[in-house]
This record gives structure tokens, C-alpha cells and sequence, in this order.
């Protein structure tokens, strides 16, 4: 993730990212850790989303939103 230069919205996707990582950092290799895996990307990328409404103007969001539907969310 590349740093906006916006210090809110860069320190909440770091701590994002270190949530996510957290949660992968034991999945397991299975239908179980797969499951786990998709909900830590689908939580970060949710809040890098709300991040990016609430402290970059909006902007940055479509990557997170195509992932989102890569993920069978629809996107939001």
C-alpha cells in the first residue's frame, strides 16, 4: 500500500494491514483457512474503503471495491 501523504488515512491503513496480516498469520490450509483468509481481506479492504471516505476525499477506493468483488461481496 502506498502512502497518501493524508497521516489519518495512512496510519489507519497501516493498522489495517497489521489486523489483516494478524489474522492470516494462522489460517490453515483448508475449506476452514480459506474462509478465515477471504474475511481478514474483505475487513481490510472495508476499512481502507471507510478510511478512504472519511479522511482521502474518496479517493483510492476502486481497487479496494473491485477486490471486494473478487471476493463475492458485490463491492461493498
Amino acid at each position: 500500500m502506498r502512502k497518501t501523504g493524508v497521516a489519518a488515512h495512512d496510519q489507519a491503513c497501516i493498522l489495517a494491514e497489521g489486523i489483516r496480516q494478524a489474522a492470516v498469520a494462522g489460517v490453515t490450509m483448508n475449506a476452514a483457512g480459506q474462509v478465515a483468509a477471504n474475511n481478514a481481506e474483505i475487513a481490510f479492504c472495508r476499512a481502507v474503503i471507510a478510511s478512504c471516505k472519511a479522511n482521502n476525499n474518496s479517493q483510492g477506493m476502486k481497487p479496494y471495491i473491485n477486490a471486494l468483488k473478487q471476493l463475492g461481496t458485490g463491492g461493498s
